[in-house]
């Protein structure tokens, strides 16, 4: 049997006080299959399934990005539909040029050591819930939820995660982190 590759992603991981104002959040919609705190994260960027060899050079190629500390804020909720059915509800994140700027950075790596570039826009969130259509209607918490605010949080390093696929769902395990100075 061959082992599956990692699956991997760039995260930023929110504090415990915003993770609990999230979680605050998650409920009223049917059948909608809501995060746990292990989850919570705002991806800079999906990578998926990836050769060891290039995991390894990702490691060291992300190890040396340079940027500073900065501070973000969950500012409102929203949605990601496909074909006009909602997939996701998530938490927004309050415009911030530091965050751009490390997305662009975290980008730039993956593409040098030979990812394929991402080609949707990137779109700063912390999903909530995931969605199926059985899942309820959106519109009643996205109205209750629309003013979603949590304290702001210093941002001070980037995890690497896998992911890992199971039965209750996916499962994150951060694999490496880097402080940003």
């Amino acid at each position: 049997m061959v082992a599956a590759l990692p699956r991997l992603f760039v995260a930023l991981r929110p504090p415990v006080a915003v993770r609990d104002v999230l979680i605050d959040t998650m409920d009223g919609v049917v059948a909608a299959r809501w995060q746990d705190d292990a989850q919570l994260h705002l991806t800079l960027r999906y990578i998926g399934e990836t050769d060891p060899r290039v995991a390894d050079d990702l490691v060291d190629a992300l190890g040396r990005i340079d940027a500073p500390r900065f501070e973000l804020a969950v500012r409102g909720v929203g949605f990601f539909e496909r074909k006009g059915q909602p997939t996701a509800l998530w938490a927004g994140i309050a415009p911030n040029a530091a965050l751009d700027t490390l997305q662009k950075k975290v980008e730039r790596v993956c593409q040098s050591v030979g990812l394929e570039a991402e080609h949707r826009k990137f779109t700063p969130h912390i999903t909530l819930a995931r969605l199926n259509s059985a899942a309820g209607p959106v519109a009643p918490w996205l109205a209750q939820h629309s003013r979603l605010a949590a304290p702001a949080w210093p941002v001070d390093s980037v995890r690497l995660y896998e992911s890992t696929l199971t039965p209750g769902g996916s499962q994150y395990d951060p694999v490496v982190e880097w402080r940003l100075r």
